[in-house]
């Protein structure tokens, strides 16, 4: 059956006319579902019990099944979500002064193996369809109806660029003025680096990109991300320097710092250099002790030092701090468990 939460207005009009409706319907239906946050078609009240009838025959409204919910003492939430077959994913609510950032999840677990993430462990069983993307913001916002979601980061269980199709269709939707209504200058896709993925993700959206570095040699990328064996930091730099960036945004690149690993003065200098023709910014993230009996957290003065290093360059860099650690919903934490 054909998952309306999960349709582009363009489709959800094309679904419509199929059916014997006017194409009129699909703005009707879409406030119902992302605005309204309906959950069967009964409650969609301005259509005719007929149509209420044909759609409960010819299509279904996915609605993830909240299992549980973790609260950390920072505030932030993680809700453990049950798919309709049964596979688990993670989303997490991390609240702020003034409104509040939602991370979604693509994928049931992950197929890119990096050392430095719980989420690698569990392996790729599937990915999530657009439908079930966006059910995640709706789901959360139906559960914390006194939230204020503004901010959306694609940079939960997955990689949102192996999901490609379902990624952009979950943006389009949810940026939609008949959709969920996030900005898309508020929504960010995460990546670890699948170059022809990103400049198509580009050219077909007007998106922000982050990219997870984390090194700034082969060998030190090899070593914690093994898609870096297939794309090197070099066409990872040179994909970022093509990259079409709307104007007046930058590209996040993302930095985990491991201690005696990436966050020496010199690994500092090289990354100022990596980046020197990219338009972008760096948030730093010191690494979480409980990902790895391999790599430690970096020492806070070292990471100020490499900090004050890109700044001295010219180049912005923000130390980014972990939310919901105690719960595990920190960066690298989601693993699909509470």
């Amino acid at each position: 059956m054909t998952d309306l939460g999960g349709l582009t207005l363009p489709e959800l009009q094309d679904f419509f006319e199929r059916i014997g409706e006017k194409r009129y319907r699909a703005t009707q239906v879409m406030t119902w579902i992302h605005g309204k946050r309906a959950t069967s078609f009964e409650d969609m009240t301005d259509l005719s019990k007929s149509l209420r009838a044909t759609l409960a025959r010819e299509a279904c409204l996915t609605t993830p099944r909240v299992t549980s919910i973790s609260c950390s003492v920072d505030d932030t939430k993680k809700f453990l979500m049950a798919m309709a077959d049964g596979e688990f994913i993670e989303t997490v609510l991390i609240p702020g002064p003034d409104y509040d950032t939602l991370c979604v999840s693509t994928q049931v677990g992950c197929a890119m193996g990096c050392r430095i993430c719980r989420t690698g462990e569990l392996g790729f069983k599937r990915n999530l369809s657009s439908g079930e993307i966006v059910a995640q913001l709706n789901e959360v916002r139906r559960q914390e109806p006194q939230s204020n979601i503004r901010n959306v980061v694609f940079m939960g269980m997955g990689e949102p660029l192996a999901n490609l199709e379902s990624t952009v269709a979950a943006v389009q939707i949810m940026t939609h003025p008949s959709g969920p209504q996030v900005s898309w200058r508020r929504l960010t896709v995460s990546t670890a680096g699948l170059p022809d993925k990103m400049l198509e993700l580009g050219r077909r959206l007007r998106v922000k990109l982050a990219v997870s570095l984390n090194a700034v040699t082969n060998e030190q990328r090899n070593h914690i991300m093994p898609i870096n064996r297939k794309h090197s930091i070099e066409e990872l730099v040179s994909t970022l320097e093509q990259y079409p960036l709307p104007r007046g945004i930058r590209i996040t690149i993302e930095y985990v710092m491991i201690d005696d690993f990436n966050d020496s003065d010199a690994d500092a200098k090289q990354l100022v250099k990596l980046l020197s023709h990219v338009k972008a910014k760096v948030n730093l993230i010191p690494f979480n002790d409980d990902l790895s009996s391999e790599f430690r957290a970096p020492k806070p003065e070292q990471v100020a030092r490499f900090q004050d290093i890109l700044l001295s360059k010219s180049l912005t860099a923000i130390v980014r701090k972990s939310r919901g650690r105690d719960i595990l919903a920190a960066c690298g934490q989601l693993a699909g468990s509470l």
